[in-house]
């Protein structure tokens, strides 16, 4: 295999570290410096003591992480990283040492991943029901300020009936048919029978 030939004006991936980590795969992540175009990647992986490479690589991508598949369990791994620019690939990273773990223990650790991901959902949960029961408990609140209110209003107002009843009375007493001056009613100055006598003429 021809090596890439390297443009050292580029600088070479830095954060390189292995996620995922389980028996038989693993996912390696970079980040890469500001400034530098990136049409690619290319990862070197090599056994521990172990003069075969195993060489990956992609075109035509931004990606920053690679999955690392058919790795043997209990097996120590060497993992460089390179980028590709329009001027050609970057230099290699600083290499990164890693060991799969066996298949039982690759179980517990994923299990004790879940553990930890089932608490931080529960205390999520926890403070979002708390949350909830605080905005119930003010709406409640409010309710029960606005019901008084409206019950004060009302007790003003059947206080105020009686009241209202009394200087309607009052009024219409006072309409009623004008007394005389002298303590009687006035009566009218007509006779009940308003009528003419009768003359009769007889002649002799």
């Amino acid at each position: 295999m021809t090596p890439l030939r390297l443009h050292y004006s580029l600088t070479a991936p830095v954060n390189v570290t292995i996620k995922a980590l389980k028996a038989n795969s693993a996912v390696v992540t970079w980040d890469i410096p500001e400034g530098d175009p990136v049409i690619g990647f290319a990862i070197t992986q090599q056994k521990k003591d172990v003069r075969m490479l195993r060489f990956i690589q992609e075109v035509n991508t931004t990606t920053r992480s690679c999955a690392l598949w058919d790795l043997e369990e209990e097996t120590d791994y060497i993992v460089h990283v390179q980028y590709l620019s329009l001027n050609g690939p970057s230099p290699p990273s600083e290499p990164l040492h890693f060991r799969t773990p066996h298949v039982k223990e690759a179980e517990q650790l994923a299990s004790k991943s879940k553990d930890e991901v089932t608490k931080e959902e529960v205390g999520q949960t926890t403070q979002l029901r708390a949350g909830e029961l605080i905005i119930i408990v003010v709406v409640l609140i409010m309710w029960a300020g606005v019901i008084a209110l409206f019950c004060r209003q009302y007790d003003i107002i059947k206080d105020n009936e009686p009241n209202n009843n009394k200087d309607k009375a009052k009024n219409s007493s006072e309409c009623s048919t004008p007394e005389h001056p002298t303590g009687g009613l006035l009566r009218s100055k007509f006779p009940k029978n308003n009528r003419k006598p009768s003359v009769n003429i007889i002649e002799v």
